[in-house]
């Protein structure tokens, strides 16, 4: 029954055929995505293991190139993003040998560079920015509504009807406590990757209220004395709010710093103030932190300090392990294991476990690389563009969100295709034409503006 995973992949094809790949990927894969289990796969023997996502992603890849839509002019961020797929592939191959690397490939190709080929292509060039948005946003709010039903019963609703069909393979994925409370995680695993992807919709969400784009009432209720926006708004807040996971808040906190940065009508004011009290306070409190976390896990005096503690130990631990095979890592399962500590609650330290200095400093590259450009892009177009320049900022914050949440959880489920969307968009962005403010109805004129050294002069198709 776990073919039940390719049904996904059948309706995006049907879809693709009919209408269109760019809308399979919006009417089937998101929601797919977004919505769907991750940890349920279709395995049959000498095939690669197979997720939902995967297949729908796959179909509507395959149908793109049978039609040749995947016309795109290369880019240093499209050449990093397949740089750390084929990094990936071979630290894999050159650790276990080719069968798991071809199940770990297939992964990569599925969770990374499909998606974020998909979104790069379709999303900005095709003019779905805003279908694309509101889709992301809306998904994130369901999810937040089916999941009250975890926070008051401790039980998921996302599993009840596909692990039936799976023999058990959700049963490793349970509900975690805090406070007498249910974290909810609903279709994500884990309650910390549930509380990262909610604060990406919510930044999302609160970029499109702000822009006006929601329509005022839902159709169907037309009376509520709130605005559509705000509903969804506030639903994806309080969802974020139920996974009670400290990380992601912390750096939801970071990003809303950064929009409260960029919205200020003072922005050179606004960094300075910003920079000061970073200096100011936050010098002092990261050495607070580290003080708080040193004491080691076996003289914490609260769960919470011995969970920081934990984290401060892996690092300590594993760091030598990882530096004895630095380039290429160890293999996503084979590194030597410390004893009480399988769990590795931060990724960038897996990720150099797993694969080596060469795929961390790829997906560094990828993460810092698109901020600054971000960042650039945003100042540069704001005075021209200025629903650009806030889109510019909003993808910036949520890059701050994930690179900060993920020194204290995996990158796992959901978390990772979600990044490589992410990160499609943006370079999307980057690299479309800003078109200056005029009259409604006027033609509009587009200004090109310069890339630096992050195109080429090339198209792939």
């Amino acid at each position: 029954m776990t073919a039940l995973a390719l049904v996904p992949g059948l309706i995006a094809a049907i879809v693709a055929l009919l209408r269109s790949p760019e809308r399979a990927f919006l009417s089937v894969y998101l929601p797919v995505l977004l919505l769907v289990p991750e940890y349920y796969r279709w395995s049959v023997p000498l095939l690669p293991k197979m997720t939902p996502s995967h297949s729908a992603i796959v179909a509507i890849i395959v149908v793109a190139i049978i039609r040749k839509k995947l016309k795109w002019r290369l880019s240093v961020t499209d050449v990093l993003v397949m740089a750390l797929v084929a990094g990936i592939s071979v630290s894999e191959y050159t650790n276990t040998g080719y069968k798991e690397a071809q199940n770990l490939t297939f992964d990569m190709l599925a969770w990374i560079l499909f998606p974020y080929l998909a979104t790069r292509i379709f999303v900005e060039p095709l003019g779905l920015r805003i279908e694309f948005a509101k889709r992301v946003s809306f998904l994130i709010f369901i999810v937040s509504a089916i999941s009250i039903y975890e926070f008051r019963f401790g039980r998921t609703p996302f599993r009840m009807p596909f692990d039936p069909f799976f023999g058990g393979q959700g049963s490793g994925w349970v509900t975690t406590f805090r406070y007498g409370f249910a974290r909810i995680a609903g279709p994500y695993g884990h309650a910390i990757i549930a509380g990262v992807i909610l604060l990406v919709g919510y930044r999302i969400q609160k970029w499109l209220e702000w822009s006006g784009h929601w329509e005022p009432h839902f159709r169907r209720l037309p009376k509520l004395r709130w605005s559509k926006a705000r509903i969804i708004t506030a639903g994806i807040f309080f969802g974020s709010v139920m996974t009670m996971c400290r990380g992601p808040w912390m750096g939801g906190m970071a990003a809303a710093l950064v929009i409260g940065v960029a919205r200020s009508r003072n922005r050179k004011l606004a960094i300075r103030i910003a920079l000061a009290g970073m200096i100011l306070i936050g010098i002092p409190a990261a050495m607070a932190f580290m003080s708080y976390i040193s004491v080691g896990r076996a003289h914490a005096t609260s769960v919470s300090q011995e969970t920081a503690a934990y984290r401060k130990e892996l690092v300590d631990k594993y760091a030598d392990i990882a530096m004895r095979k630095s380039v290429l890592g160890w293999g996503r399962n084979t590194w030597p294991k410390v004893a009480g500590m399988e769990s590795i609650d931060n990724y960038y330290l897996q990720l150099t476990l797993m694969h080596g200095l060469l795929a961390l400093s790829l997906f560094v590259a990828i993460i810092v690389s698109m901020m600054v450009r971000l960042g650039r892009y945003g100042a540069r177009v704001s005075p021209i563009n200025k629903e650009n320049g806030s889109l510019a900022f909003t993808l910036l914050s949520i890059y701050t969100v994930i690179a900060f949440s993920i020194a204290t959880v995996y990158m796992g489920n959901q978390l990772l295709p979600l990044f490589a969307v992410i990160t499609g968009w943006s370079e999307g962005l980057l690299q479309s034409p800003v078109q200056a403010a005029c009259p409604q109805g006027a033609r509009l004129t587009p200004v090109a503006i310069p890339l630096g050294h992050f195109q080429f002069q090339r198209v792939v198709t």
